[in-house]
C-alpha cells in the first residue's frame, strides 16, 4: 500500500507538472509498475501463521517489534534448552550432543579445514591434541568450554532464530557479552546453528 500511495503521488506530479501530453506516456509505465509490484509483493508477502508465537506476520521479520512477552517466553524457553545441553555436556553424550545440532553445522565443525585450524589454536597445540574427528571436537573443545553455559540474554536475527549470550563481568568490572550460539526453533525442538 505504501508503494501504490507513492506511486500515485508521482503521477499526480507528473500531470499536475508537466501536463496532461506527458502523462498519456507515463501512466501506462506507472500502471504496469503497480501491476509487478502487486504480482511480486503477492508471492512475497503471504500470511502466514507462526506456530511458535500463534500470530500472523506479513513481509519480512523485524526484530525491532518483537514483545516484550514474546523476549520473555522465547529467552526461558533458549535457558530451558541450554540447561539440557549443559547436562549432555556433562554426561559426555556425543550422539544427544550432535542430535542438537543442524546438520549444516556439524557438517561445518566435523570438516578436515575446521578441525585442523582447531587444532592449530594455542590450547590444542600446548595439550598436544590433534583433533580427527567431530567427536574429538567435542570431548576437546566443547566438553571443558561449554558444559556450564548460561544464558544471560537473547537477540533475534529471525521468526525462530536467536543468538544467545551469557554476560560476563571482566576484572575492570565492566560487562561482556559472548555469543554462546545461534540457535534455530524447528516446531517446538531448538537446533545450534553456529
Amino acid at each position: 500500500m505504501y508503494y501504490l500511495t507513492n506511486l500515485l503521488k508521482v503521477v499526480y506530479i507528473i500531470v499536475y507538472m508537466e501536463g496532461k501530453k506527458r502523462a498519456l506516456f507515463v501512466i501506462p509505465s506507472v500502471f504496469l509498475a503497480v501491476l509487478c509490484l502487486f504480482v511480486s509483493c503477492g508471492s512475497s508477502s503471504k500470511k502466514t501463521t507462526d506456530e511458535t508465537w500463534g500470530y500472523v506476520q506479513t513481509g519480512t521479520f523485524n526484530p525491532n517489534q518483537v514483545s516484550q512477552a514474546q523476549y520473555t517466553s522465547t529467552k526461558e524457553d533458549v535457558q530451558h534448552f541450554m540447561e539440557e545441553l549443559n547436562q549432555i555436556i556433562r554426561r559426555r553424550d556425543y550422539n544427544s550432543w550432535k542430535a542438537a545440532l543442524s546438520p549444516e553445522y556439524f557438517e561445518k565443525i566435523s570438516s578436515s579445514e575446521n578441525l585442523q585450524q582447531v587444532s592449530e589454536l594455542p590450547a590444542m597445540k600446548t595439550r598436544r591434541i590433534v583433533l580427527r574427528t567431530a567427536e574429538d571436537y567435542f570431548i576437546n573443545v566443547v566438553v571443558p568450554s561449554r558444559a556450564n553455559s548460561r544464558v544471560d540474554d537473547i537477540e533475534f536475527i529471525g521468526e525462530n532464530r536467536v543468538k544467545a549470550f551469557t554476560i560476563m563481568t571482566n576484572k575492570a568490572g565492566e560487562e561482556q557479552r559472548l555469543r554462546l550460539y545461534d540457535l534455530e526453533k524447528t516446531g517446538n525442538i531448538w537446533k545450534i546453528i553456529d
